[in-house]
């Protein structure tokens, strides 16, 4: 726990817990920071608050990875809850989430802006009392004629967008790293506006 209270930022995906919800466009939040913390060789426990945790180190910049496990629409308290524990600022959070008014391979980094609709950003700010934090937004395609927007996120991906999947969520893992170590306004200038297939490799 001394190790965690150590951690200069937290990045939190947003999901829905348990099977039921795994693979859907909701939990894409949720598929990114498992992504890193694969790639770091680290794996998720218990947080308490209703949260799990993940401690990541990158360029030896120490990183708590956390996924509330509230549901969407009640994410604030545990967001809020471990700044305070860390005794970080909104500065030094990164929110990452499902985006339905981007395409899917789009993604997009804001440092200040609203909800969106997406009730789980929304839940942040209210319990922020603020909505200057960085964001990474997953596009997940706009719901299709007849389709409610509820329905559209709680859907899974279809086997034909998986590549596309797979594509994104190791984008948006290096779109976090650039953000951590180059601030966010390189990490928008590299990562902002472009389809995933635009965007230069890391190297």
């Amino acid at each position: 726990m001394d190790a965690i209270r150590q951690a200069h930022w937290l990045v939190v995906g947003l999901g829905n817990p348990g099977p039921a919800y795994a693979g859907t466009r909701h939990n894409l939040g949720f598929s990114v920071v498992e992504r890193l913390a694969t790639e770091e060789r680290a794996t998720f426990s218990s947080g308490g608050i209703q949260c799990k945790v993940a401690l990541i180190q990158i360029a030896g910049i120490p990183i708590l990875l956390l996924k509330p496990q509230t549901f969407m629409n009640r994410s604030g308290a545990a967001v809020s809850e471990w700044l305070g524990q860390l005794r970080l600022s909104p500065a030094d959070l990164v929110v990452v989430h499902d985006d339905l008014d981007l395409p899917l391979g789009r993604i997009r980094i804001v440092a200040s802006a609203g909800p969106g609709g997406h009730r789980g950003v929304l839940s942040i700010q209210e319990h922020l009392g603020t909505r200057d934090f960085a964001r990474l937004r997953i596009g997940i395609g706009r719901p299709g004629a007849g389709e409610a927007a509820t329905d559209r996120v709680l859907t899974e991906f279809l086997e034909d967008e998986a590549p596309v999947v797979a594509e994104v969520v190791e984008r948006c893992a290096a779109a976090l790293r650039c953000l951590i170590l180059d601030g966010v306004g390189s990490s928008m200038n590299r990562y902002n506006g472009r389809d995933i297939s635009d965007v230069p490799s890391s190297g």
